[in-house]
């Protein structure tokens, strides 16, 4: 017996707008802290980190869900939680 998901359509998981997901926290971005190591893209499991030529412009936050790892991984703290109003 298989237990999990499956993906009919390759691509359509970003048609799902995990965001509406998140805990309460979000993750806040500091630009003048970052250093675009991409730490925080590597780890992120819902690709809400957004890189553009190989530096990071900012949160996709109708993906996160809010789980902070990001913040746990950035080696210069450029990343902290707070309250998602």
């Amino acid at each position: 017996m298989i237990n999990g998901i499956i993906i009919n359509n390759p691509g359509s998981t970003r048609e799902e707008k995990t965001g509406k997901w998140r805990t309460g926290l979000k993750p806040e971005w500091s630009s003048d802290k970052c250093r675009h190591c991409a730490v925080c893209f590597h780890f992120c499991p819902e690709n809400a980190i957004i890189f553009s030529r190989e530096k990071m412009t900012g949160l996709d936050y109708d993906y996160c869900k809010g789980c902070g790892i990001c913040v746990f991984e950035c080696p210069f703290r450029a990343l902290k939680m707070v309250r998602d109003n």
